[in-house]
């Protein structure tokens, strides 16, 4: 029993990994404010990023901006629209 909830809860985990949230909206990455792309290429300015999404947390309009690094690996920066960092991946 102890192990059937451990696989459940694994698969769980998993499953919301790198997924898009449900109140995630796509935006063109030419209408995301340039004040959050400076702060997204400040942190990662060696990824081109590709896509951008726009949604609300607590009440704030975060920015979730996505692309790929030289060597392949996905990064995302999440900021709100003051400018401040909220998650890096």
């Amino acid at each position: 029993m102890n192990r059937l909830m451990l696989i459940i809860g694994c698969l769980m985990i998993a499953a919301g990994c790198g997924e898009v949230g449900e109140n995630d909206t796509p935006m063109p990455l030419d209408q995301v404010p340039p004040s959050i792309m400076k702060v997204a290429r400040d942190k990662f300015p060696e990824v081109k990023f590709d896509s951008a999404y726009k949604e609300t947390k607590d009440g704030k309009e975060v920015f979730e901006v996505r692309g790929k690094s030289k060597d392949g690996k996905i990064r995302e920066v999440e900021v709100t629209a003051d400018g401040k960092i909220l998650e890096v991946d």
